[in-house]
């Protein structure tokens, strides 16, 4: 394929590119956090979401040797539509609670804006920013100017942070990958054995550019991944991870690469959707495994999902996307109604596993809910029962639920087999339904149509996937079979992961009324099998956070410039808390 990219800083031309100063809107603050309420009733308390007006992709996710994860993340820091991209930045321990920070990237100029790409931490100075220091990060992302009437070339840029990733001084010597394209962005950076890789996306011409580099500043082209799987309207956001491939009773036997693409528009439910394609990697060459075309979700509402770099090999990857669809992400009802819009997905733990008929399948695991976990409020075993709980007690309005299935007699099976999960609003009768037939296809299926609180046409309200039980290697050797839900529900997302991770979907709604009560019911499940069901309320990650009036301040540095090794504090109840 023809690129029109052009290999080396020399080739910088582009007027912004030779300036390493930024600009700043008057209307955005700089050298503090953007305060956000996070009490509203569509809120999620336990998923990230910004603390004021519009987010999208997940940017630069990293972690550092200290255990802090770095979630930068596509933001105009000035409305509640898309536009005005800068990256905010938000920092975990635990993947639940987030501190806000400031923003981390601005523009070079009014007309240029800051698109998605990603961070490493460049321990060994290969790039030469960072002398007698090891922990200096490198951000790579997408420059794209805009004209009054036409948009202008996608280049590939860096920043340097000499404080962890906190501040970032844009390189004078960017672009470093330039082009004249108007579709060439999103680069996501890994280590290769000796140098670093950038997987980047040539989108409207459905390719994947690989390239490669000695130092984050000189990039040579090495190959193109193209037209593979969906095509859509645009290829995105391309990510290259390396997972470890994981037998059935969750050893790890070897590794292999996943390329991911996210595509927009054309996904089969409409929007924005993203593919994977398991397959080696030579360091220079992607080659897949087969021809197969393999979605994260099933629902419509995970897109552009970044892998967090730092992740020791061998060890599952750990995921974020962003929770939205481009059909509808700039009309749902949070901007109007509370002054934000997006969150994120939960973490993900992801690995390669053979699963029954469907060969080797990327897992998507829930990262162990464990620091938001509050109160359990049932357990319960039974056969074909129902069982019903109001938690309308719960503050968060959030929940954790696990459902195992197991002695299940597959010659006993009928169509009718079922265990459904619904959880429903007293007050307006509003519900979010889901279920699985463990009969027949075996379809897994999630209604979130009597929900009302938002009209859309493209806000499509049933999913389903042929969830072939026993597909995370849950068939035992006597016949009987095992299934297993996990569902993480925050006020207005809800994500279900089911038979162990092999099917994923998260899903938006919008009720009129909170969703107070929850029940789980089974029917015609043959005799001797035994349904598990375990119930938390969780606590929010935003509550001990906020001052009297609900507001999350953010945090501060006590250096008040975010120097290197500064103590950074969350503002909490008006003082400050280590």
């Amino acid at each position: 394929m023809k690129t029109t990219v052009f290999l080396s800083a020399a080739f910088a031309t582009a007027a912004y590119a030779q300036n390493a100063s930024t600009f700043v809107n008057p209307a955005v603050p700089t050298g503090q956090p953007i305060p956000g309420n996070y009490s509203g009733g569509l809120r999620p308390q336990v998923h990230y979401s910004p603390p004021q007006f519009f987010m999208n992709d997940p940017n630069g996710l990293f972690v550092d040797a200290d255990g802090t994860y770095h979630l930068y993340y596509q933001y105009n820091p000035t409305g509640i539509g898309a536009g005005n991209q800068h990256w905010g930045h938000a920092t975990s321990r635990d993947l639940y609670h987030w501190e806000n920070q400031q923003i981390a990237l601005f523009p070079p100029e009014e007309s240029v804006f800051v698109f998605s790409g990603s961070a490493v931490v460049d321990v060994n100075n290969t790039s030469g920013f960072f002398p007698n220091q090891t922990n200096g990060v490198v951000a790579m992302f997408t420059l794209a100017r805009y004209y009054p009437n036409a948009a202008g070339p996608q280049t590939q840029n860096i920043a340097y942070s000499h404080d962890g990733g906190y501040t970032f001084q844009l390189y004078n010597g960017n672009p470093v990958v330039n082009s004249s394209s108007t579709q060439f962005r999103d680069p996501k950076v890994i280590w290769y054995e000796e140098y670093w890789v950038a997987v980047i996306a040539y989108s409207q011409e459905f390719a994947v550019g690989i390239f490669t580099s000695p130092d984050l500043k000189h990039w040579t082209f090495a190959s193109n991944f193209s037209y593979h799987g969906l095509l859509g309207a645009q290829y995105e956001c391309p990510n290259l991870v390396k997972l470890p491939v994981r037998d059935s009773r969750g050893a790890v036997t070897s590794e292999a690469y996943v390329m991911t693409v996210s595509l927009q528009p054309g996904a089969p439910l409409g929007g924005s959707i993203t593919e994977y394609f398991p397959g080696d990697f030579n360091g220079t060459h992607f080659i897949p495994f087969d021809a197969a075309t393999r979605l994260t979700d099933f629902a419509k509402d995970n897109y552009a999902a970044q892998y967090f770099y730092g992740v020791p090999d061998r060890e599952d990857a750990i995921s974020i996307g962003w929770a939205s669809n481009w059909q509808y992400a700039q009309q749902v009802p949070t901007g109007n109604l509370e002054g934000w819009r997006s969150a994120m997905t939960a973490p993900r733990a992801n690995y390669l596993q053979n699963t029954t008929r469907l060969g080797l399948t990327m897992i998507n695991k829930l990262v162990d809910p464990a620091p938001v976990l509050d109160v359990r409020l049932n357990a319960t075993t039974f056969g074909n029962s129902s069982l019903s709980l109001d938690f309308s007690h719960v503050v968060s309005n959030a929940l954790y639920i696990e459902a195992n299935v197991t002695g299940l007699n597959t010659s006993l099976v009928s169509g009718g087999a079922t265990l459904n999960l619904t959880f429903t609003s007293p007050s307006s009768g509003e519900s979010l339904r889901s279920g699985f037939f463990f009969g027949g296809d075996n379809p897994f299926w999630i209604d979130r149509g009597l929900v009302r609180g938002f009209d859309n046409i493209f806000f499509t309200d049933k999913f389903s996937a042929a969830n072939i039980y026993g597909g995370s290697g849950s068939l035992s050797g006597d016949g009987l079979a095992s299934w297993r839900m996990q569902a993480l529900f925050d006020r207005s997302i809800c994500e279900w992961f089911a038979d162990g991770g092999v099917h994923a979907a998260t899903v938006l709604f919008y009720p009129t009324q909170p969703l107070t009560t929850v029940s789980l019911a089974s029917q015609a499940l043959p005799p001797g099998s035994t349904v598990s069901v375990a119930i938390w309320s969780l606590k929010s990650a935003w509550a001990p956070y906020a001052n009297e009036q609900g507001t999350v301040l953010g945090n501060v540095s006590s250096s008040g410039g975010g120097a290197a090794g500064s103590k950074r504090h969350m503002i909490y109840e008006g003082s400050f808390s280590s």
